[in-house]
């Protein structure tokens, strides 16, 4: 029996795989169990920010892994107070719950929003993604994934992205607080309009809620700047944070502000691993090889060059930094097509690709990368 039949008869068959087996990686490029080479355009859903098996991320967490992995949040643990330092510098925000996950980062700051606003009414947009779990699928607008799971959180209202009108329609005085992506990446890598950003900002002093950005997949220099809040020159209440957080070790984070903190008791939630010494560690040591490295600068100037070798084949390229969204003909076919060519690549839909490779990629992986894309795109 092979892997794959191993894990159809051991796995609950919720993920749609492709047809590989991953043992190791470096750098920007994965390796089968054959032995087969793969540039990974995928990141892990833009998650390995720093590459794969780092040498001073493994440094870092194997000399933490060697002193203490957990001690519950019943105790102090220093790995977690250097965290949320660096974090207050890199971010701008005040207060910092951790967890170990994107959807639990989401769940945090939505419990976090109503009890700080008293109200309960929560408003996020066409085609946002938010997560999996109960609260977080609530503010998810596909349906596919809520249905089957309702009745969920309500009150929750849908106002069409970029769309001033509708959100002007949807936000009111009942309104705790708006929930937005900056660039919707499940969506297939759309980025909000600068005159919609800056009119939910008009309505929160109107209306008094609160804004939570998610900043799960946009966040630590996937964009070409440390969070995307920065292209748009806006200053959330909340901030969900994961995915290259670790660069591949499980952790998130809701970041609130001081006045947020300050309506927050103890026993309004909690996490028996968030916020570990082993996930912290792996956190500090993804930033500071961000920051050694210059990544955040890396992925704007390869951004650049990334776009502009792109529309060499493709007429829609679009995105920010690292995090480019490709219209095409028949999105799963160049899936399918690059693996046999061991290239890596996400379909979002039918007609879209979404490319989200390592910060650490450069020109050479990315001329390999467009050489493959012609070839099967042809």
């Amino acid at each position: 029996m092979d892997w794959v039949e191993k894990e159809k008869r051991l796995i609950p068959q919720v993920y749609r795989r492709q047809s590989v087996v991953f043992e190791r990686g470096e750098g920007c490029y994965l390796f089968d169990i054959n032995g087969k080479k793969y540039l990974d355009l995928v990141a892990g859903i833009a998650t390995v920010a720093i590459g794969h098996s780092h040498p001073e991320f493994i440094a870092k967490v194997s000399e933490q892994l060697r002193k203490l992995v957990h001690a519950s949040n019943l105790y102090y643990t220093t790995p977690q107070i250097e965290l949320a330092e660096k974090l207050e510098k890199i971010t701008g925000m005040d207060r910092f719950f951790f967890c170990n996950s994107g959807t639990e980062a989401v769940e945090a700051s939505l419990k976090f929003a109503r009890k700080a606003s008293g109200r309960k009414k929560f408003v996020a947009f066409t085609n946002c993604f938010h997560g999996r779990t109960m609260g977080s699928l609530s503010v998810t607008y596909k349906e596919k994934f809520r249905k089957p799971f309702e009745p969920l959180v309500q009150p929750v209202e849908f106002a069409k992205f970029n769309d001033v009108e509708d959100l002007e329609k949807k936000v009111d005085k009942e309104t705790s607080a708006v929930i937005l992506e900056l660039i919707q990446g499940e969506a297939g890598v759309f980025p909000a309009d600068k005159e919609f950003v800056k009119t939910i900002f008009e309505l929160k002093e109107k209306y008094g809620f609160l804004v939570i950005i998610d900043e799960v997949q946009t966040g630590f220099g996937r964009t070409g700047r440390w969070f995307a809040k920065e292209h748009y020159g806006v200053e959330p209440d909340i901030m969900a944070m994961a995915k290259a957080m670790g660069s591949g070790f499980p952790i998130g984070c809701s970041a609130i502000s001081e006045e947020i903190a300050e309506k927050l008791e103890i026993g309004d939630h909690g996490s028996t691993f968030g916020g570990n010494p082993l996930a912290c560690s792996a956190s500090l040591a993804t930033i500071e090889i961000i920051e050694k490295y210059k990544l955040v600068e890396n992925a704007e100037r390869m951004s650049d060059y990334f776009m502009k070798r792109l529309r060499e084949l493709f007429s829609e390229v679009r995105g920010k930094g690292l995090m480019i969204g490709v219209r095409v003909a028949n999105a799963g076919e160049i899936v399918r097509k690059a693996l046999d060519e061991g290239l890596l690549l996400n379909a979002t839909s039918e007609d879209n690709l979404r490319i989200i490779p390592p910060l650490t990629i450069g020109k050479e992986e990315i001329d390999l990368s467009v050489e493959i894309l012609s070839k099967i795109s042809n």
